[in-house]
This record gives C-alpha cells, sequence and structure tokens, in this order.
C-alpha cells in the first residue's frame, strides 16, 4: 500500500499484487472505475481523411501550429471511440465538430489568457451563427456555419436546435474561463467544475445521436429529469477524465479550469496527489450514472435507450482516447508517488 498525504487528509493507493505504478498514466488506470467496454468505429480511417479535407477547405490548418495541433488531438480517434455505433456520415459530422471545438478553444484559450474581452467578437459571431442564423465574417465562423448546415440536414428541427442551443453553452463557457485564468486567486474546486461543465462541449453531440436513428425522442423522454441529469453526469465524467491525462500540461500551460488541478490548489497537495481526489469524484459520478440508468432503462423507448448509450460512448470514449492521444502524452513523465 502506498499512502499519500495532503494537507487536510490521507488518501491510501491500493495496489493490485504484482502491477507496478510507475507514472501518473499508471495511477490513473490503477483506480478509475471505467466499467464500459472498449469499443470503436469501423470508419474511423475515413473520418480521418475527411476531416482533414474539412479543415483545410475553410482554412483552419492553414497555420502550421493549427495543423501540428490536428495531428496532435486527432479529433476523427475520438468521434471513434465515444461514437462507436453511428454510420459513418453522422461519424464524419462528429469528427467535424469535435476539430472544430479543438480550433476554436485553443484560439480561445490563446485570446482570452491575454484578456477576456479579445474573446467578443468570435464569440459574439458563434452565437448569432447558431442562434440566429447571421452569416459568418471569419474563416472560422464560415467553418461553424457549414457545420450547423450539417447537423440541420442530418437532424430534426427540434434535434437541430437542441444542438444550436447547447452549442451555445459551450461558447459562453469559453468567456467564464477566460475571466477565471485571469482571477486564479478567487477560483475553487466548485467554480471550476461549473466552468468545466459548460467548456466541456460534450452534451451538444447528443442530439446528434438522436439524430442518427430514424426515431426522434418523445419530448417527455427528452426532458425527463433523469435523463437530464444522465446527460449532466455523462458529460463531467467524460471531460473529467479527460482532464486526468491532461493535467501535466495544462499546469506547465499555466491553465486553471481542469478538475485535477482544481483539487491540488484547494487542498495544496501534489499533483499525484490531486489526481487520486479528482478520481474518487468521477467514480462517485460514473456509480451515479450507472445507478440512475438502471433504474430508467425499463422506462425508455429504444430510441431513449441508444440516446442514453451515445453518452456511454463519451465516458468510455474520452478515457481511451485522453490515455493514448499525443496531446497528453506528459502524463508518463510524471511520478505516480512524488
Amino acid at each position: 500500500m502506498t499512502t499519500l498525504s495532503t494537507t487536510h487528509e490521507e488518501i491510501t493507493l491500493g495496489l493490485p499484487d504484482g502491477m507496478p505504478v510507475a507514472n501518473l498514466r499508471d495511477l490513473i488506470d490503477t483506480n478509475l472505475h471505467m466499467p464500459f467496454p472498449f469499443r470503436r468505429n469501423p470508419h474511423e480511417a475515413d473520418a480521418t481523411v475527411g476531416v482533414d479535407a474539412w479543415l483545410k477547405v475553410w482554412g483552419l490548418t492553414d497555420e502550421p501550429d493549427v495543423a501540428a495541433m490536428i495531428a496532435r488531438t486527432r479529433p476523427a480517434e475520438l468521434a471513434s471511440y465515444t461514437s462507436p455505433t453511428v454510420d459513418s456520415g453522422v461519424l464524419q459530422i462528429v469528427a467535424h465538430q469535435i476539430a472544430y471545438q479543438f480550433v476554436f478553444d485553443d484560439l480561445a484559450e490563446d485570446l482570452g489568457r491575454r484578456s477576456p474581452g479579445r474573446l467578443l467578437p468570435m464569440l459574439c459571431e458563434s452565437v448569432a451563427i447558431l442562434r440566429d442564423g447571421r452569416q459568418p465574417s471569419t474563416p472560422l465562423g464560415a467553418a461553424l456555419a457549414d457545420l450547423h448546415r450539417q447537423v440541420r440536414e442530418q437532424c430534426t428541427p427540434a434535434q437541430a436546435a437542441r444542438w444550436a442551443w447547447q452549442s451555445c453553452e459551450y461558447v459562453h463557457g469559453l468567456l467564464y474561463e477566460a475571466v477565471a485564468q485571469t482571477h486564479p486567486v478567487l477560483l475553487r474546486t466548485g467554480d471550476c467544475t461549473s466552468i468545466r461543465s459548460l467548456t466541456a462541449g460534450v452534451e451538444p453531440f447528443y442530439p446528434l445521436y438522436e439524430g442518427a436513428r430514424a426515431r426522434e425522442l418523445t419530448a417527455a423522454e427528452v426532458h425527463h429529469p433523469v435523463v437530464r441529469r444522465l446527460s449532466r453526469l455523462s458529460a463531467d465524467a467524460a471531460v473529467w477524465t479527460a482532464d486526468l491525462f491532461s493535467a501535466v500540461k495544462e499546469q506547465r500551460a499555466g491553465e486553471m479550469i481542469n478538475l485535477a488541478l482544481a483539487h491540488q490548489r484547494e487542498q495544496r497537495c501534489s499533483l499525484p496527489t490531486a489526481v487520486l481526489l479528482a478520481i474518487e469524484e468521477i467514480n462517485s459520478t460514473i456509480e451515479k450514472f450507472q445507478r440512475l440508468h438502471d433504474g430508467i432503462k425499463p422506462e425508455l423507448s429504444p430510441a431513449g435507450i441508444r440516446y442514453v448509450e451515445g453518452m456511454i460512448g463519451w465516458i468510455r470514449g474520452c478515457y481511451d482516447w485522453a490515455r493514448a492521444v499525443p496531446r497528453y502524452a506528459d502524463v508518463t513523465s510524471v511520478p505516480a508517488v512524488p
């Protein structure tokens, strides 16, 4: 048994017999509870080609730094892991959206770190496109408008409206993040998780999974309190899991909105200890999701069951993607025990 101490409490790490835990990635793998099976979409290779072409059409990878970032983040791979059962057309939209959000998010972080006000033009353009159907004025806006078109062609009007509304929440979250980055002394763990739930950008994908099927969910299912709670829990579990693997990179970059780093600041502990605290929170969230899912599953229609399966895809898919993606390779450079 290895004990890691914090200022306020001790976290005990149990190691299975014969299993070495050399670095932070091993620590995560050993302690994270991931009950869902690994799955991969068979159309991943085509989606990779398609997303690279789409980014080039809209000029989003014209800058070498952006092209290198896409190579390190592998958006089609994340789409494949999170969306293993959708057809090739829907997978391509998912991959486009993931790639777009990577580009948008990195630019927002760069601008927002200097001043939240610098974000306003790009955020306002995005909201105008999503909410009001305005014409874009930038390459990034043009890519978003095209993505919105793809969603409208794939989904019913109600599904597309939910996609747009949830995408607006993601856009608004980036402004919260920028404000937090410029006032880090005020940022507590609860504030971090609230902001992270917005900037996760996971829930906009759920209407796409509904739209991937011929049958629309009933309003009662879409707005059922338990289904809405499952949506929130799954998005949190997915993005917090990615936070575990990205913590080293984000700590070195001075970024603030990360569950593990929030625990580290609040508890004044080592990064491995903070990761264990975050894992406890993620494990509890996944257990709540399973319990609620088991309770409501008999009440769901076949479309509702598939809708919730899309949420499960993000929980498991973010884990498999984040532990292997080159963007977060620094996770293996930190020893498991400080």
